[in-house]
Formats: structure tokens, sequence, C-alpha cells
């Protein structure tokens, strides 16, 4: 399983909005940056991710899966872009923020830290795992 971080404006598309999808989850649509787009090409069913809200809060608050692989993207008929499913698994019990992310020396590597502004990024297992136990949850999830 790979890991991953979805960066949403929360007044665009927020946590509460994924959670309301439910099992069948949502186009992670809209995205035009050629890096983020082939994150998600290499993406599986069931690998994980963060949800992330950016700009405002700028905080991890939920953890959510690829429910369907990559697939033309259908706010475009420009035949580059393509995009993933995902639905929401469970929030964290407390955000973690980019402030204590760029804190944590255990984080340094992270892209969030290095590349903040590319929406669609990876996760290592070992930074998965630090901000799962920073937000409150089993390390392991």
């Amino acid at each position: 399983m790979a890991y991953w971080l979805f960066k949403s404006e929360p007044d665009t598309w927020s946590w509460d909005e994924q959670v309301a999808k439910s099992a069948q989850g949502e186009e992670w649509h809209g995205v035009r940056n050629y890096q983020a787009r082939n994150n998600m090409r290499a993406m599986k069913v069931g690998d994980r991710g963060f949800f992330y809200h950016s700009n405002i809060g700028k905080a991890v608050v939920g953890v959510v899966e690829v429910s369907a692989e990559s697939a033309p993207d259908s706010t475009t008929d420009d035949p580059r872009w393509d995009c993933v499913h995902i639905r929401a698994i469970e929030p964290l019990l407390r955000p973690v923020t980019l402030e204590e992310i760029k804190n944590d020396p255990r984080l340094a590597d992270m892209v969030l830290v290095n590349n903040s502004r590319l929406s669609v990024q990876p996760v290592s297992a070992e930074e998965w795992r630090l901000i799962r136990e920073l937000g409150g949850l089993d390390a392991k999830g």
C-alpha cells in the first residue's frame, strides 16, 4: 500500500463535504499539475491518503482511501488530465497543522514541508505513522 496527501481549500471542498459522499466517494477532479496527475496515475485502489485543508486551517484533518484508480477527469475534455476517486475513512482526533509538521524534525523531508504547493503528493510510511500518531490515531491504520 502507498500513502498520499490530497490538498483542498476547505471553502472549495472540505473534509465535511468529503465525508458526506460516504462510501461512494468523490472524483478528485480539477488537478492541472503534471506531477500531481502522475501521482494519481500511480495510485491503486486501497491506497490511503491524508486529507489536508490548505489556505484556511493548513492542517491534516482526515484519512481517505483511493476507491477508483486514475481515469479521465470528467471536468475537462482535455485527455491529458486524469483523476482518482477517494472516500473518507476517518477524521483525525485532532488536526495536525502545517506549523506542527514543519517544526517536527522527523518530518523535515516530507514533500508538504519542501513543496507545499503540490496538491497531490506522496507520503512515506514513516511520515504516515507519525502524522497519524500526532493526530491521535493508531499509527498502523
